[in-house]
């Protein structure tokens, strides 16, 4: 699914979901189309501004599934900084983050192709403050390794939880409002 509403491709699109969303709505940073996990959706248009242009960065927490093993000294060379590419062949340094290498999570939901059995894959958590350029697909592409799945868990305290590939949950502005810690 496209994190938008409108779109000239044939993709599946936020307005096919099963969900009466008032005028207006958009979505809050979007995911790409290989990407999945929370997103969020309001009428308020200051809150894009606040949350990624303000002057507080705001953590956003991803599980990255990558292929093969990751050491701690790579994710420690990740969690440093690491120069990746941005747009029109100039690179970009990305700012420290953390990152920790961390089992499969239980009940997550599966998707796409399975991966043969004998393909080793590690998971990581990365909670970055920017996300700029396909910044963790780079970031660990830098380090040799692909990126299989990446999953965004959380802004801030505004969590995935246990919400499905297609679930809408309305949250109260004021709950909202604390929970990215824009009050």
């Amino acid at each position: 699914m496209v994190s938008q509403f409108v779109s000239n491709h044939d993709v599946r699109l936020l307005g096919d979901l099963n969900f009466n969303f008032p005028e207006g709505t958009h979505a809050i940073g979007r995911l790409d189309q290989n990407s999945e996990g929370l997103l969020l959706l309001t009428t308020n248009k200051k809150i894009t501004k606040l949350l990624f242009q303000g002057p507080i960065p705001h953590k956003r927490t991803y599980l990255v599934q990558v292929k093969n093993e990751m050491t701690e000294s790579t994710a420690q060379q990740l969690a440093k900084g690491i120069v990746i590419s941005a747009r029109n062949g100039t690179n970009f340094s990305t700012s420290p983050c953390e990152i920790s290498i961390v089992h499969k999570p239980k009940g997550l939901f599966e998707m796409g192709k399975p991966l043969h059995e004998n393909v080793l894959t590690t998971w990581v958590s990365i909670t970055l403050t920017e996300g700029k350029f396909h910044q963790v697909r780079k970031m660990v592409a830098a380090v040799n390794h692909k990126c299989i799945r990446l999953i965004r868990m959380a802004i801030e305290d505004v969590q995935l939880d246990q919400l499905q590939p297609g679930d809408v949950k309305e949250i109260e502005e004021e709950i909202f409002f604390r929970d990215l810690k824009l009050a």
